[in-house]
């Protein structure tokens, strides 16, 4: 099997600023006129367009190398079961021959990422407990 080529609390920090991402709920007032978040308590959930815990995933995985985003990639596909752990080394090659779209912008449009990515590294027989609690 191909060593996993990103570390564990790299994934760990994804998986943690993808589930403050995951609580959030589409943008319910959009009035440019509305000053701030401050005035409705609730507003600190609402997923609006310059997000900055998006904006710092994005700069996270941009600023991972190749092999760490591909690596990242197929992490997910074996949590979501795409691939199955015998086939890792698969996933990595697919990821790789098939890398046309920033990573980031692919990863950020997968629906439950933080689950996907923490099954992945659990199937990979990592202490998922442990490494994200390195992270926090």
């Amino acid at each position: 099997m191909t060593m996993l080529q990103i570390a564990p609390e790299k994934v760990a920090h994804v998986i943690v600023r993808a589930r403050e991402f995951d609580v959030k709920v589409s943008a319910w007032d959009e009035d440019p006129r509305r000053k701030s978040n401050d005035e409705d308590s609730d507003a600190i959930l609402e997923d609006m367009r310059n997000d900055p815990i998006v904006a710092e995933l994005v700069s996270f995985i941009d600023g991972l190398n190749i092999d760490e985003q591909i690596s990242l990639v197929a992490l997910m596909w074996i949590g979501r079961g795409t691939f199955e752990v015998e086939e890792f080394k698969d996933a990595i090659d697919t990821a790789a021959t098939e890398r046309v779209n920033k990573t980031s912008a692919y990863l950020l449009g997968v629906p439950l990422l933080a689950d996907y990515l923490e099954e992945g590294l659990e199937k990979l027989g990592f202490a998922v407990d442990d490494v994200e609690r390195d992270v926090m």
